[in-house]
């Protein structure tokens, strides 16, 4: 019998069988931020449901913690390497690789996206059949912006930055508009209307994208109260940031001169939780539209970030660095009900990177993995050796290569190592590069490391062994731009070359 002659009910039932897929991506946000795992402040009850229904993966990380090369990594299941990026590349775009969205369709799936993207040019779908975008104000790359076409809707054109906040600065204060305006709405209500309006006789792929906790720094203010009367934690510090004088590190503090008070990091830290709690709370929006639309069983749920934020550990700011504020991720995944292969109130400490979304995602959809891929579903026995992450070109340059308990970062500007212990030291307090014990470990990461560096890298490697450059440090100069502060978008700013988006260090 021809698919077209079943009864529609049984159409429906038939195509129920293959399972739809919920990928959510959130900015900028650490992975101890959970309370699953074990942050003393941080309220996220909805996220700890779904690690209490699925699996964490408490050894995840951005192979580039930098927003565009994480989200090729995202979309392509490629390394930085292989994708092209791991730098930041406004202007870039994608590779002619198969993608996410598009091995889905290929399958017989309809793919939604709503939130952010940033690709180029911005409104290239990546294969999505439709996207619904937020892009944070960017508008002088080209891009209509839904999100910004809806507050012009609502009587409030060009005013999503008129509470004066940068998008890549730390200071804080209140959401200036109604909140139903507030961008982490939006995507929420937009993504809410997307699975109301599938196809029912096709399973789904929804990208839903929030743009928070990444700066601007500007909550609801009901969710600032949440906040007002807690302990707010401290940023960590260590012995070694006042011992090494790592030039990429000073940058980022020569950067970012937030005043190192206490009153200062409780209000950034209040603020930015705030932001945390206010997406973990709209996440439960589309659970819930999910179980009224029947659709919460035939479901896989991925939760993940691009990158994290170092929020003044170490005295540095945002994310471009491997030190587990900035490159460790959140990874949460939920099978469908009664898949065994993804295990219910489990960690699981395999190192996993956003290059392993792709596979994992097919491999439970039941799809073909494309030839090409390298990352390695987090579903399957195969586990890596070792995971390695490269960040930059110049002078901020690190690479990172981690063992799953080890962790060996390398500045080539200066030629700096620092060796963690993540068992024993979790919170990166003390250096062991330099302690004779370590001496064979750190010889057999370098040496590993080595092997993965590629391109103008492999210049700064001298019989086998690293030896970086030598490097002086240039004036300070201030950033004119305020770190491309936003204007009033209505109308429309000019368009810029996309070479000349303000990206900070």
């Amino acid at each position: 019998m021809t698919r077209s002659r079943l009864p529609q009910a049984a159409v429906g039932q038939a195509e129920a069988r293959r399972k739809n897929v919920l990928f959510i991506s959130v900015d900028q946000w650490p992975a101890s931020l959970l309370g699953c795992a074990g942050h003393p402040v941080i309220q996220t009850p909805t996220l700890d449901h779904l690690a209490r229904l699925g699996t964490r993966f408490n050894r995840a990380y951005s192979e580039s913690p930098i927003c565009i090369p994480a989200r090729r990594s995202m979309m392509t299941g490629l390394s930085p390497r292989t994708h092209g990026d791991r730098s930041f590349k406004p202007a870039l775009t994608m590779p002619k690789v198969p993608l996410l969205a598009q091995a889905f369709r290929d399958a017989g799936y309809q793919t939604q996206a709503v939130g952010k993207l940033h690709v180029y040019p911005p409104r290239d779908r990546i294969g999505f059949d439709d996207v619904r975008l937020a892009e944070e104000g960017r508008p002088k790359l080209g891009a209509i912006d839904d999100y910004e076409v809806y507050l012009s809707e609502q009587g409030h054109a060009g005013e999503q930055f008129m509470h004066g906040m940068n998008n890549n600065d730390y200071m804080s204060r209140a959401w200036h508009l109604p909140e139903a305006l507030h961008v982490t709405n939006w995507i929420t209500r937009e993504t809410a209307k997307v699975i109301k309006r599938r196809d029912p006789t096709r399973p789904s792929l929804w990208h839903v994208s929030y743009t928070h906790p990444h700066p601007p720094l500007a909550p609801l203010q009901a969710y600032l109260d949440l906040y007002r009367d807690l302990p707010i934690d401290m940023p960590v510090r260590a012995k070694w940031e006042e011992q090494d004088s790592i030039p990429a590190l000073q940058a980022v503090r020569r950067y970012w001169q937030v005043p190192d008070q206490p009153h200062v990091h409780r209000l950034l830290r209040q603020a930015f939780y705030a932001l945390c709690t206010h997406v973990d709370h709209q996440l439960r929006i589309i659970w819930g539209t999910l179980r009224e639309e029947n659709l919460l069983d035939d479901t896989v749920i991925l939760v993940t970030a691009d990158h994290g934020d170092m929020l003044g550990h170490f005295g540095l700011w945002a994310k471009r660095l491997f030190y587990e504020g900035s490159s460790a991720i959140p990874m949460i995944l939920v099978g469908a009900a009664g898949d065994r292969r993804v295990k219910a109130n489990h960690v699981d400490s395999r190192v996993v990177g956003l290059q392993d979304i792709m596979p994992t995602l097919l491999d439970l959809a039941e799809i073909p993995i494309p030839q090409g891929v390298e990352g390695l579903s987090m579903v399957a026995k195969q586990r890596r050796e070792f995971f390695y992450g490269e960040c930059r070109e110049d002078d901020g340059a690190s690479r990172m290569l981690h063992d799953g308990r080890y962790k060996l970062i390398w500045y080539p500007a200066g030629n700096h190592l620092q060796l963690f212990d993540l068992e024993s030291d979790p919170l990166e307090q003390v250096n062991l590069a330099a302690q004779a014990e370590h001496k064979a470990r750190v010889s057999r990461l370098s040496s590993e490391l080595i092997r993965h560096l590629n391109g103008d890298d492999l210049q700064w490697v001298r019989k086998g062994r690293l030896v970086g450059y030598p490097f002086e440090a240039a004036p300070f100069v201030a950033d004119r731009a305020m770190s491309g502060q936003r204007g009033l978008h209505f109308p429309q700013p000019p368009m810029d070359p996309a070479a000349t988006m303000v990206g900070a260090p």
